[in-house]
């Protein structure tokens, strides 16, 4: 599948989920969505989500260095717009902020999806997830759900990466 045959596909799904398109995107983040849901098991999140590889890109990829660098740059733009501090000024919870940034490559670098696996998820009071869509293939590469501690926040991860960057 071609990039832009994907990002269109993408800005699609987000259309459908309800994911607004944010206007003043972050300078590296040409396109950002958004969306603010209750959450059964978590409460209130707040998800921003990107999706990063250009027809430019499309013959180079991105190597595992360029993937830690970039997911770490989406943290600042995740934090910079959610609010988590525990308690909000007006009193209430501030929602579980959760970033999602796909990288859309052909035919991915092991390498890279070792990378994506081993990113830190949870940092700064934000979980930022690094995905990687491999457009040769058709397959999107996201985390799995562990066994144990943190399910909820990986089972969330699982069901926004299928809803919005599966297609």
């Amino acid at each position: 599948m071609d990039i832009s045959d994907y990002r269109d596909a993408v800005a699609s799904n987000r259309r459908d989920h309800g994911f607004e398109s944010v206007d003043e995107g972050a300078a590296e983040f040409d396109r950002l969505w958004s969306t603010r849901e209750t959450d059964d098991t978590l409460g209130e999140v707040a998800v921003v989500a990107t999706l990063v590889g250009t027809d430019e890109t499309d013959a180079n990829g991105f190597d595992a260095a360029e993937l830690v660098d970039v997911a770490a740059s989406f943290r600042d733009v995740v934090a910079d717009r959610i609010d988590a501090r525990p308690e909000r000024a007006d009193g209430g919870e501030a929602p579980t902020p959760i970033g999602y940034v796909t990288f859309a490559v052909p035919g991915p670098d092991p390498s890279l999806l070792d990378a994506m696996s081993g990113f830190t998820v949870a940092k700064r009071r934000t979980n930022v997830f690094p995905l990687v869509y491999d457009t040769e293939a058709e397959r999107l590469h996201r985390h799995e759900v562990p066994r144990l501690k943190g399910r909820g926040i990986y089972r969330r991860q699982a069901d926004d990466a299928e809803r919005l960057f599966e297609v």
